[in-house]
């Protein structure tokens, strides 16, 4: 289902002398079923803006809609609202709090008002569909590795069936490896739920070879918004935002100073070798 953010601002702390601008007229429009990656440095607005998605913040002008309904009009479902579009917080510390892992995925469909069976079904369902191992159901979510936490804090929303699942910095302090495995499963996620899906991150790393779409903010802005290879020929203008594109655009960028006959748009490994391969096979 569409979101669209129509002139949205949001200043924090608004009539005193702190107040300063997070959001500076924001417009997307974030159709069904899109892989999007959420992209800026610290400060630069993007967990302010997807607070705005499920509600959990209030514009300080603009509106934002859902199903082409204002989710901010008197009378709105926001309990409905925050089930379908579903936040994963940075540290899943935030979101876990029962004493054991089931229950904490429990947690979600019992607010809904289901009943028993339906609830256990659904919390089983999203465990295993993170592939979270049946020995560890019954333990507690704090004595889990990182990853481990983070595979929980997704189930607990995938339990609800949300139409629109926002990650905010999901490989935050993993390993390489860790890292490598929760961003296959989101997209793993994507691609078998058919859902929406906002991947929050300031590593372009972690979006290149996944997302449709990227959207990177700046200083409150969006000063991108477009597939990936058309926001990573920008790379110089990433980089004065604090930004780096993934190393493979620079390496491309190389060798095409170097004199190589390499397509610099390429944006994932398996891309880059393909053209390298081609490239020396001319030489």
């Amino acid at each position: 289902m569409s979101i669209i953010v129509n002139h949205v601002n949001y200043i924090y702390e608004e009539d005193t002398a702190m107040a300063h601008p997070a959001l500076i007229d924001i417009n997307l429009q974030i159709p069904e079923g899109q892989f999007i990656g959420l992209i800026g440095h610290t400060g630069s607005g993007k967990s302010t803006l997807i607070q705005h998605l499920n509600g959990l913040i209030k514009p300080t002008s603009g509106e934002i809609f859902y199903n082409n309904q204002d989710i901010n009009e008197p009378g709105y479902n926001k309990k409905v609202l925050r089930s379908q579009v579903g936040l994963v917080f940075q540290y899943p510390e935030h979101q876990l709090f029962e004493t054991d892992c089931f229950k904490d995925v429990c947690f979600g469909p019992k607010n809904m008002g289901l009943p028993k069976k339906e609830v256990e079904l659904r919390a089983y369902t999203a465990l295993k569909q993170v592939g979270f191992e049946d020995e560890y159901f019954y333990q507690s979510p704090f004595d889990l590795s990182g990853g481990q936490k983070r595979r929980v804090a997704i189930a607990g929303v995938l339990a609800m069936k949300p139409e629109v699942l926002i990650l905010d910095e999901p490989t935050a302090g993993l390993d390489p490896k860790g890292r490598e495995d929760i961003l296959r499963l989101i997209s793993d996620l994507h691609a078998k739920m058919r859902i929406t899906v906002i991947l929050v991150s300031h590593s372009m790393e972690d979006v290149a070879d996944y997302v449709d779409r990227i959207i990177v903010m700046n200083k409150g802005r969006v000063a991108f918004d477009a597939p990936p290879k058309e926001v990573f020929a920008h790379y110089r203008e990433l980089e004065e935002m604090e930004l780096a594109a993934p190393q493979v655009t620079y390496c491309m960028q190389d060798l095409a100073a170097a004199g190589f006959d390499v397509d610099t748009s390429v944006t994932t490994l398996e891309e880059a070798k393909k053209e390298i391969l081609k490239a020396f096979g001319k030489c």
